[in-house]
């Protein structure tokens, strides 16, 4: 067994507490550039959990037409920002998937959450609660483009996924967000993925080498949370409108989801919040004022 596989079986033996069936957790998933496969790495890793038993919300702030519904094969007729406006009820909002899936587009939703007063933001934390019991997980995919919000949406999870590939510009930004969040706000857990890579030696070089920076010069040590190869399995999924494990169950892609899943879920590294969706929403609402446009790397 080489250094990197050593290193896969250490995290998933390093459990530091795990989770009981009533608990429910918050990730974020980010990344520092387009076209990593964010997405599909976010799509992939909810249907691992589904398979586990957990009922997983997704909340999207991407637009169409590469956001989770299309990728699902959904289609969604309102965002947050209904339920915001009190147009719809969130359970009216929320679209149902296939194996405990359950998708939230937000986009813009999101955005208005900072102009939101008392009133307004009682009233959807308070939605947000009667939704709390079907609930396991909450996965976030943040947008890469436009006016994310993947600052408040990462410092009001508990975990933040960040999915890397062996670009310079993955990398670069991947390494800006780690910065931003590290020194400017004290988040200290990163859980690195590695999507895309060539082969498995690839992989760990990658990580390797990424982690060794981010050691060296933000003193932090971020946690592999495991890695993909480029794999037509997956390429045959996204037209399919399907998760990989789903539809190619004993596939190499399959299992690494699996094995990510698995890390996601007992990942030693992590900030603690008291609460369940709606205390994610509470804290939603008070990081939502700030935006990486006012940062600088």
């Amino acid at each position: 067994m080489n250094k990197f596989s050593r290193d896969q079986a250490a995290g998933l033996r390093n459990l530091v507490s795990l989770q009981t069936d009533s608990s429910m957790r918050v990730i974020t998933v980010t990344g520092g550039a387009k076209g990593i496969g964010k997405t599909e790495v976010t799509i992939n890793l909810a249907a691992a959990l589904a398979e586990k038993g957990k009922r997983v919300l997704l909340i999207d702030e991407n637009a169409c037409p590469n956001n989770i519904c299309a990728r699902l094969g959904l289609k969604a007729r309102f965002d947050l920002i209904h339920a915001i406006q009190q147009d719809r009820r969130l359970d009216q909002i929320i679209l149902q998937g296939a194996q405990n899936l359950f998708v939230l587009s937000a986009q813009r939703g999101i955005h208005a959450l900072s102009k939101l007063d008392m009133t307004g933001q009682k009233r959807l934390v308070k939605s947000f609660g009667q939704i709390s019991a079907l609930i396991d997980v909450i996965l976030i995919d943040t947008a890469m483009k436009g006016e994310t919000h993947v600052l408040p949406l990462s410092l009001a999870s508990e975990q933040v996924l960040v999915v890397i590939s062996g670009s310079a510009v993955s990398l670069t930004g991947a390494y800006a967000l780690i910065k931003i969040m590290s020194r400017e706000y004290a988040k200290k857990h990163f859980l690195i993925f590695v999507n895309k890579a060539e082969t498995k030696l690839a992989a760990q070089t990658v990580f390797e080498n990424f982690s060794r920076v981010v050691r060296r010069y933000l003193e932090i040590s971020p946690e592999f949370a495991g890695f993909t190869e480029t794999d037509e399995k997956i390429f045959q999924s996204n037209r399919l409108c399907r998760p990989v494990l789903n539809l190619f169950p004993n596939s190499h892609a399959g299992n690494n989801f699996r094995f990510l899943a698995d890390n996601v879920l007992y990942a030693p590294g992590m900030d603690y919040f008291e609460g369940l969706v709606d205390g994610f929403m509470q804290r939603l609402i008070h990081t939502s004022h700030l935006s990486m446009a006012n940062l600088t790397v």
